[in-house]
């Protein structure tokens, strides 16, 4: 997966906008302000933290050695994937999974408005 197909696919969420609140170096992918995917599109190799339930979090490290604990972020409620060594499709679980776990969190008349109940 390119960086140019992850930055597609976070932006292709209902309410979907990519921020740069940590310097322009790093993509931060928000959704009503709350963010559910963060990446250093230029890094190699390419990797992007994504919001996880814990119990999957610990399921995901232990099966794959590509999922590990989120880089700088909340150990228990991130993960870092190094995209190059999972399969794409597995990749836009997580992405979308992380995404939805947020709008989850929002209040209803949102999540209704992003069409996401």
């Amino acid at each position: 997966m390119t960086p140019e197909r992850l930055r597609a696919l976070c932006l292709d969420f209902p309410g979907a906008v990519e921020d740069f609140p940590f310097g322009p170096e790093t993509s931060v992918f928000k959704v009503e302000g709350k963010m559910f995917a963060l990446s250093a599109l230029d890094a190699r190799p390419l990797t992007v933290n994504l919001k996880c339930e814990p119990e999957i979090a610990v399921r995901l490290r232990a099966e794959h050695p590509a999922i590990v604990p989120g880089w700088h972020m909340n150990k228990r409620h991130w993960n870092t994937v190094t995209v190059g060594e999972l399969p794409g499709r597995m990749v836009r679980e997580l992405i979308e999974d992380s995404y939805d776990l947020v709008v989850a969190g929002l209040p209803r008349a949102v999540r209704l408005g992003l069409d996401r109940p």
